[in-house]
Protein backbone atom coordinates (compact mmCIF):
# COMPACT_ATOMS: atom_id res chain seq x y z
CA UNK A 1 0.00 0.00 0.00
CA UNK A 2 1.55 3.23 -1.50
CA UNK A 3 0.77 5.40 1.53
CA UNK A 4 0.76 9.85 0.38
CA UNK A 5 1.81 12.47 2.56
CA UNK A 6 0.76 16.12 1.69
CA UNK A 7 2.45 18.80 3.51
CA UNK A 8 0.17 21.99 4.62
CA UNK A 9 0.95 25.40 3.78
CA UNK A 10 2.89 27.00 6.93
CA UNK A 11 0.25 29.10 8.91
CA UNK A 12 0.84 32.85 9.39
CA UNK A 13 1.71 32.91 12.83
CA UNK A 14 4.32 30.31 12.01
CA UNK A 15 5.74 32.38 9.13
CA UNK A 16 5.92 35.34 11.62
CA UNK A 17 7.74 33.98 13.70
CA UNK A 18 9.77 32.62 11.05
CA UNK A 19 10.59 36.42 9.95
CA UNK A 20 11.24 37.77 12.87
CA UNK A 21 13.64 34.98 14.02
CA UNK A 22 15.41 36.12 10.80
CA UNK A 23 14.98 40.17 11.58
CA UNK A 24 16.47 40.29 15.32
CA UNK A 25 15.95 44.51 15.65
CA UNK A 26 12.52 43.87 14.46
CA UNK A 27 12.03 40.96 17.48
CA UNK A 28 13.76 43.54 19.94
CA UNK A 29 11.67 46.41 18.79
CA UNK A 30 8.35 44.00 19.15
CA UNK A 31 9.32 43.47 22.76
CA UNK A 32 10.14 46.76 23.33
CA UNK A 33 6.68 48.15 21.87
CA UNK A 34 4.35 48.90 24.89
CA UNK A 35 6.89 49.89 27.20
CA UNK A 36 8.68 52.60 24.63
CA UNK A 37 4.36 53.83 24.05
CA UNK A 38 3.69 54.38 27.72
CA UNK A 39 7.35 55.99 28.09
CA UNK A 40 7.26 58.36 25.26
CA UNK A 41 3.59 58.32 24.23
CA UNK A 42 2.31 59.19 27.71
CA UNK A 43 4.94 59.63 30.27
CA UNK A 44 7.44 62.34 28.18
CA UNK A 45 4.61 63.54 26.43
CA UNK A 46 2.62 64.71 29.38
CA UNK A 47 5.68 66.09 30.43
CA UNK A 48 6.50 68.00 27.45
CA UNK A 49 3.03 69.92 27.43
CA UNK A 50 3.58 70.54 30.94
CA UNK A 51 6.85 72.36 29.90
CA UNK A 52 4.54 73.97 27.41
CA UNK A 53 2.17 75.07 29.42
CA UNK A 54 4.53 76.45 31.51
CA UNK A 55 5.23 79.56 28.86
CA UNK A 56 2.14 80.45 28.34
CA UNK A 57 0.06 82.88 30.05
CA UNK A 58 -3.81 83.53 31.74
CA UNK A 59 -5.67 86.19 30.19
CA UNK A 60 -6.44 88.02 33.63
CA UNK A 61 -10.21 89.99 32.57
CA UNK A 62 -11.65 86.12 31.07
CA UNK A 63 -9.29 83.49 33.16
CA UNK A 64 -9.22 81.58 29.54
CA UNK A 65 -5.35 80.76 28.85
CA UNK A 66 -4.03 81.80 26.10
CA UNK A 67 -1.10 79.72 23.90
CA UNK A 68 2.19 81.61 23.55
CA UNK A 69 5.68 82.06 25.18
CA UNK A 70 6.76 84.45 28.41
CA UNK A 71 8.79 83.74 31.68
CA UNK A 72 6.08 85.77 33.28
CA UNK A 73 5.12 83.03 35.46
CA UNK A 74 8.68 82.21 36.14
CA UNK A 75 9.25 85.40 36.87
CA UNK A 76 6.21 85.65 39.18
CA UNK A 77 8.24 82.67 41.09
CA UNK A 78 11.01 84.13 41.67
CA UNK A 79 9.90 87.71 42.50
CA UNK A 80 7.36 86.43 45.17
CA UNK A 81 8.96 85.87 48.38
CA UNK A 82 5.95 83.60 49.35
CA UNK A 83 6.57 81.27 46.51
CA UNK A 84 10.25 80.92 47.13
CA UNK A 85 10.39 80.41 50.68
CA UNK A 86 7.65 77.65 49.71
CA UNK A 87 10.14 76.10 47.05
CA UNK A 88 13.38 76.14 49.92
CA UNK A 89 11.09 75.15 52.20
CA UNK A 90 9.95 72.20 50.32
CA UNK A 91 13.49 71.02 49.25
CA UNK A 92 14.30 71.41 53.08
CA UNK A 93 11.36 69.18 54.17
CA UNK A 94 12.60 67.16 51.28
CA UNK A 95 16.51 66.56 52.75
CA UNK A 96 15.42 66.35 56.14
CA UNK A 97 13.12 63.21 54.93
CA UNK A 98 15.60 61.72 53.42
CA UNK A 99 18.65 62.09 56.20
CA UNK A 100 16.48 60.92 58.89
CA UNK A 101 15.58 57.48 56.62
CA UNK A 102 19.19 56.71 55.72
CA UNK A 103 20.44 57.26 59.79
CA UNK A 104 17.42 54.58 60.90
CA UNK A 105 17.79 52.24 57.63
CA UNK A 106 21.58 51.90 58.07
CA UNK A 107 21.55 50.69 61.96
CA UNK A 108 18.41 48.82 61.15
CA UNK A 109 19.74 47.38 58.43
CA UNK A 110 23.00 45.89 60.12
CA UNK A 111 20.82 44.29 62.92
CA UNK A 112 18.50 42.88 60.70
CA UNK A 113 20.92 41.57 58.27
CA UNK A 114 24.25 40.51 60.67
CA UNK A 115 22.60 40.12 64.57
CA UNK A 116 18.72 39.05 64.07
CA UNK A 117 17.63 35.66 64.51
CA UNK A 118 15.98 34.35 61.15
CA UNK A 119 12.42 34.80 62.56
CA UNK A 120 13.27 38.52 63.89
CA UNK A 121 14.12 39.30 60.55
CA UNK A 122 11.32 38.00 58.93
CA UNK A 123 8.41 39.94 61.84
CA UNK A 124 10.74 43.09 60.86
CA UNK A 125 10.44 42.87 57.25
CA UNK A 126 7.05 42.73 57.89
CA UNK A 127 6.87 45.12 59.96
CA UNK A 128 8.75 47.89 57.15
CA UNK A 129 6.53 47.00 54.67
CA UNK A 130 3.33 47.01 56.58
CA UNK A 131 3.02 50.75 55.57
CA UNK A 132 3.04 49.74 52.10
CA UNK A 133 -0.40 47.66 52.78
CA UNK A 134 -2.42 50.69 54.01
CA UNK A 135 -3.48 52.90 51.33
CA UNK A 136 -1.73 56.39 50.94
CA UNK A 137 -4.77 58.66 52.46
CA UNK A 138 -5.58 56.07 55.35
CA UNK A 139 -1.60 56.57 56.96
CA UNK A 140 -1.98 60.28 56.67
CA UNK A 141 -5.24 59.90 58.31
CA UNK A 142 -3.37 57.44 61.05
CA UNK A 143 -0.68 60.17 61.56
CA UNK A 144 -2.89 62.99 61.39
CA UNK A 145 -5.22 61.23 64.71
CA UNK A 146 -2.12 60.15 66.30
CA UNK A 147 -0.68 64.31 66.28
CA UNK A 148 -3.96 65.81 67.16
CA UNK A 149 -4.17 67.70 70.52
CA UNK A 150 -6.04 64.77 71.77
CA UNK A 151 -3.94 62.13 70.19
CA UNK A 152 -2.27 59.07 71.32
CA UNK A 153 0.92 61.19 71.17
CA UNK A 154 0.02 63.85 73.73
CA UNK A 155 -1.68 61.44 76.02
CA UNK A 156 1.96 59.64 76.08
CA UNK A 157 3.94 62.25 76.81
CA UNK A 158 1.28 64.44 79.04
CA UNK A 159 2.54 63.00 82.27
CA UNK A 160 6.20 63.86 81.57
CA UNK A 161 4.49 67.44 81.37
CA UNK A 162 5.63 67.43 78.09
CA UNK A 163 3.05 67.97 74.54
CA UNK A 164 3.54 67.31 70.83
CA UNK A 165 4.94 69.16 68.08
CA UNK A 166 1.00 69.69 66.55
CA UNK A 167 0.20 70.26 62.93
CA UNK A 168 3.64 71.78 62.00
CA UNK A 169 6.71 70.83 59.90
CA UNK A 170 8.43 68.31 62.33
CA UNK A 171 4.89 66.51 61.69
CA UNK A 172 4.89 66.79 58.45
CA UNK A 173 8.72 65.49 57.96
CA UNK A 174 7.58 62.50 60.44
CA UNK A 175 4.50 61.84 58.19
CA UNK A 176 6.78 61.60 55.07
CA UNK A 177 9.72 59.68 56.70
CA UNK A 178 6.38 56.86 57.74
CA UNK A 179 5.01 56.78 54.17
CA UNK A 180 8.23 56.47 52.30
CA UNK A 181 10.85 54.65 55.03
CA UNK A 182 10.17 50.88 53.32
CA UNK A 183 11.63 52.86 50.06
CA UNK A 184 14.93 53.34 51.89
CA UNK A 185 15.15 50.40 54.30
CA UNK A 186 14.95 48.02 52.00
CA UNK A 187 17.49 48.86 49.34
CA UNK A 188 19.84 49.44 52.28
CA UNK A 189 19.05 46.39 54.23
CA UNK A 190 19.09 43.67 50.80
CA UNK A 191 22.93 45.69 50.05
CA UNK A 192 23.97 45.36 54.08
CA UNK A 193 23.00 41.23 53.40
CA UNK A 194 25.03 41.07 50.90
CA UNK A 195 28.79 42.35 52.43
CA UNK A 196 30.55 39.62 53.67
CA UNK A 197 30.50 38.41 57.29
CA UNK A 198 34.34 37.95 56.66
CA UNK A 199 35.13 41.80 56.53
CA UNK A 200 33.30 42.56 59.69
CA UNK A 201 35.54 39.53 60.87
CA UNK A 202 38.79 41.47 59.81
CA UNK A 203 37.80 44.97 60.85
CA UNK A 204 37.22 43.37 64.32
CA UNK A 205 40.75 41.52 64.47
CA UNK A 206 42.29 45.12 62.86
CA UNK A 207 40.86 46.67 66.03
CA UNK A 208 38.03 48.42 64.86
CA UNK A 209 35.46 49.83 66.85
CA UNK A 210 31.64 49.49 65.84
CA UNK A 211 31.44 53.08 64.64
CA UNK A 212 34.77 52.53 62.72
CA UNK A 213 33.43 49.44 60.98
CA UNK A 214 30.53 51.32 60.02
CA UNK A 215 32.07 54.13 58.75
CA UNK A 216 35.18 52.32 56.78
CA UNK A 217 33.41 49.21 55.94
CA UNK A 218 29.74 49.27 55.42
CA UNK A 219 29.12 52.55 54.21
CA UNK A 220 31.05 52.50 51.01
CA UNK A 221 29.92 48.97 50.08
CA UNK A 222 26.27 50.60 50.44
CA UNK A 223 26.67 53.98 48.30
CA UNK A 224 24.84 52.92 45.69
CA UNK A 225 21.57 51.65 47.88
CA UNK A 226 21.60 54.90 49.71
CA UNK A 227 21.32 56.12 46.26
CA UNK A 228 18.67 54.57 45.12
CA UNK A 229 16.40 54.70 48.25
CA UNK A 230 17.26 58.39 48.46
CA UNK A 231 16.15 58.94 44.80
CA UNK A 232 12.66 57.40 46.17
CA UNK A 233 11.89 59.43 49.48
CA UNK A 234 13.16 62.96 47.69
CA UNK A 235 11.57 62.84 44.82
CA UNK A 236 8.53 61.58 46.30
CA UNK A 237 8.71 64.53 49.53
CA UNK A 238 9.35 66.91 46.85
CA UNK A 239 5.83 65.74 45.25
CA UNK A 240 3.80 65.57 48.29
CA UNK A 241 1.43 67.90 49.25
CA UNK A 242 -1.45 65.79 51.52
CA UNK A 243 0.81 65.39 54.17
CA UNK A 244 1.26 69.13 54.74
CA UNK A 245 -2.60 69.37 53.93
CA UNK A 246 -3.96 67.24 56.99
CA UNK A 247 -0.81 67.32 59.53
CA UNK A 248 1.06 70.70 58.48
CA UNK A 249 -1.26 73.33 59.75
CA UNK A 250 -0.12 76.39 57.59
CA UNK A 251 2.70 74.44 56.01
CA UNK A 252 2.77 74.58 52.48
CA UNK A 253 4.65 72.91 50.26
CA UNK A 254 5.12 73.12 46.68
CA UNK A 255 2.17 70.93 45.88
CA UNK A 256 -0.24 73.06 47.70
CA UNK A 257 0.63 75.85 45.56
CA UNK A 258 -0.03 73.80 42.05
CA UNK A 259 -3.41 71.98 44.08
CA UNK A 260 -4.22 75.65 44.18
CA UNK A 261 -3.32 77.29 40.85
CA UNK A 262 -4.52 74.33 38.89
CA UNK A 263 -7.80 75.51 37.86
CA UNK A 264 -7.23 79.34 38.58
CA UNK A 265 -3.97 79.72 36.63
CA UNK A 266 -2.59 76.32 35.10
CA UNK A 267 0.03 78.31 33.31
CA UNK A 268 1.44 79.38 36.71
CA UNK A 269 0.84 75.67 38.45
CA UNK A 270 3.00 74.26 35.36
CA UNK A 271 5.59 76.69 35.77
CA UNK A 272 5.65 75.56 39.66
CA UNK A 273 6.12 71.95 38.71
CA UNK A 274 9.09 72.44 36.80
CA UNK A 275 10.76 73.61 40.06
CA UNK A 276 10.58 69.73 41.72
CA UNK A 277 12.27 68.69 38.59
CA UNK A 278 14.81 70.93 38.36
CA UNK A 279 15.42 70.20 42.35
CA UNK A 280 15.50 66.16 41.39
CA UNK A 281 17.75 66.55 38.54
CA UNK A 282 20.49 68.76 40.45
CA UNK A 283 20.58 65.79 42.56
CA UNK A 284 21.12 63.43 40.20
CA UNK A 285 23.56 65.49 38.25
CA UNK A 286 25.54 66.37 41.55
CA UNK A 287 25.70 62.38 42.28
CA UNK A 288 26.70 61.36 39.15
CA UNK A 289 29.71 63.51 39.09
CA UNK A 290 30.30 62.14 42.19
CA UNK A 291 30.93 58.81 40.57
CA UNK A 292 28.57 56.98 42.50
CA UNK A 293 25.99 55.99 39.79
CA UNK A 294 28.80 53.96 38.32
CA UNK A 295 28.26 51.36 41.06
CA UNK A 296 24.74 50.72 40.40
Amino acid sequence: MTITETKSEPSTARKLETWLHSHRRMRLGGILAAPMLWLVGIYISSLAFLLITAFWATDPLTSKVKPGFTLSNFATIVSTPAYLATSFRTLGIAIAVTLICAAVAIPLGIFMAKLASPRVRELLVIAITMPLWAGYLVKVLAMRVTFSENGLFNWLVDPLGLSGPGFSIPTVILTLCYLWFPYMAMPVYTAIRNVPNSLFDAASDLGARNWMTVRSVVLPLIVPALIAGSIFTFSLSLGDYIAAEFVGGTTQMIGSIIASNINLNPPLAAAFSVIPIVFVLVYLISVRRSGALERL
